[in-house]
């Protein structure tokens, strides 16, 4: 199995696999988006360290879990050979119906095959009132015309 495009990445490949990312993370199905890494593919997610698929399944189902209405927006920072790396904000509400936006960066490396090998995030929240949200487009993939994080100012 591919999953193009593969590496070495070009800006142009580079920015198509970062959305292919983010429409897989909106569509928030850990099933689909555990397809996307290696089988043995290692992550740290905060202070989470998880190996392989079915581990990733597993972090994917809690965290959709409790951060509910989730929207996410990625974008590319820089990229060399096999590896990407992404800056990327969120929204998601707690059950409680507190909003929040979480900042971060991921560090992603590739397999030959296009599949991601290793992931590495380093993420921030912070609670926000319904007010000061910025991601609105109905749930799923974010609509092609709608802003960027730059454009956001984020």
């Amino acid at each position: 199995m591919t999953r193009p495009p593969l590496p070495p990445f070009t800006r142009e490949t580079a920015s198509a696999k970062i959305r292919a990312a983010e429409d897989g993370w909106n569509s928030r199905d850990p099933q689909k988006v555990a397809l996307a890494y290696t089988p043995d593919c290692q992550w740290r997610n905060r202070a989470e360290f998880v190996t392989g698929r079915p581990e990733i399944e597993l972090l994917l189902t809690r965290k959709w879990t409790r951060e509910l209405d989730y929207r996410l927006i990625k974008e590319l920072w820089a990229f060399e050979g096999d590896r990407i790396a992404v800056r990327f904000a969120y929204e998601y509400h707690d059950d409680s119906g507190q909003w929040f936006r979480a900042y971060g960066n991921e560090n992603w490396e590739f397999a030959e095959d296009g599949l991601m090998k290793r992931r590495i995030a380093s993420i921030n929240e912070h609670p926000i009132t319904q007010e000061e949200r910025k991601f609105h487009w109905p749930l799923g993939r974010r609509p092609d015309e709608h802003a960027s994080l730059s454009d956001l100012g984020l």
